[in-house]
């Protein structure tokens, strides 16, 4: 078998990387006016019986699952979560200060949070109960969980990002550089 062309493999790339379906028109226009209907059609047969197809639909080309395997991943689909405001705030400071309590968490956050905030984040198997604090009332702390790296893509906590990174990337909320400034809110270090 002979490898694929320039004009193949760009057209390849440039599907398997789309969000959206694509128009030969739009697809020769993304790869400077080349012509690719040809590498469509050596495509679609090179993927003919495979486990995924390029198929044509409404003049837009796309990779799909294979029609007769499409029934494998309809038990690997998971909605995405979207946490809420208040639960990325909780799960910031466990992970930039754990073990921590959460009377700790609300003195960060300056509010109370509530129960299932925490049981959310647990629920997704990002934060466990890691033990009490020695301190009375012997408040339980939050650490987060092997999950979480994963989830996020890190080695480990020294991986995530410091304040420079954060503020560089526009995380950071000018109210919150300015509260940082006079010293009210830290982010902590990445132990």
């Amino acid at each position: 078998m002979n490898p694929p062309d320039e004009i193949t493999r760009a057209v390849e790339a440039a599907l398997f990387a789309a969000a959206e379906p694509m128009s030969p028109e739009a697809l020769s226009a993304h790869l400077g006016g080349a012509e690719v209907r040809e590498a469509l059609a050596s495509l679609s047969s090179h993927y003919d019986g495979r486990g995924i197809a390029l198929v044509e639909r409404g003049g837009r080309w796309h990779f799909q699952t294979a029609a007769d395997l499409a029934h494998l991943l309809r038990r690997e689909h998971e909605e995405p979560r979207r946490l809420s405001r208040a639960a990325t705030e909780a799960l910031a400071i466990i992970a930039y200060h754990e073990p921590v309590s959460r009377a700790e968490i609300e003195a960060i956050r300056g509010v109370q949070t509530a129960r299932g905030t925490l049981d959310v984040l647990m629920a997704a198997g990002w934060v466990r109960a890691a033990g009490r604090r020695e301190v009375p009332g012997r408040p339980v702390i939050y650490a987060t969980t092997p999950d979480f790296l994963a989830h996020f893509g890190l080695a480990s906590r020294r991986d995530l990002p410091g304040i420079d990174e954060l503020r560089a990337a526009g995380l950071l909320d000018p109210v919150d550089d300015a509260l940082e400034a006079l010293g009210v809110v830290s982010l902590g270090d990445n132990d």
